[in-house]
């Protein structure tokens, strides 16, 4: 009776899943991990996934946000860290790319670390957007470094905490000198 199942499970592998093949929708819905990775489709919109899968986690933070208390969001971004560095590393097998573009999962985490640190105002969050967009785009010290040696789940996840650090830093610099 198992048997059916593993023959199963190996041919939508094999169709939608090869080593090597593109991102797309059909993918996205043959594994959990490719739907996490890819934040729901929102990394399979082009141009600037990264961007889209930002907007993204912008938009899961405003339906959840009034759910969620701070613990409960530290708690959901931790877990979701895990989850998706493990979404991330089997996506990324696949694709045969460890950090394909398509993979926002990790933009979608730090984010959410962002937002939730940041002040709730609408103008806070655009400028939030804008830096974290630039530090994930830009990759300064040490975020390029962190990007080319830290392969896997782990280091695709590493790289835009990083950015959402500088993001915090940058805002807390700035409420600082302008408050």
């Amino acid at each position: 009776m198992t048997e059916p199942v593993a023959t199963l499970e190996l041919n939508v592998t094999d169709r939608a899943g090869a080593i090597g093949t593109t991102p797309s929708w059909r993918l996205m819905l043959a594994h959990p991990a490719h739907w996490i990775a890819f934040g729901c489709g929102s990394g399979l919109i082009r141009p600037g996934p990264g961007t889209w899968g930002t907007l993204a986690a912008w938009f899961a933070f405003a339906v959840l946000d009034p759910w969620l208390s701070e613990v409960a969001w530290f708690v959901v971004i931790g877990l979701t860290t895990a989850i998706g560095a493990w979404a991330a590393e089997r996506t990324g097998r696949v694709l045969g790319q460890p950090d394909h573009g398509a993979i926002v999962i990790d933009e979608i985490v730090a984010f959410w670390l962002v937002l939730l640190v940041l002040p709730a105002s609408l103008t806070a969050q655009v400028l939030g957007f804008v830096a974290f967009r630039l530090f994930d785009i830009l990759k300064p010290p040490p975020i390029r470094f962190v990007d080319r040696r830290f392969k896997g789940g782990l280091g695709v996840m590493a790289d835009d905490l990083i950015a959402a650090f500088y993001t915090l830093l940058l805002a807390a610099v700035a409420m600082r000198v302008l408050g």
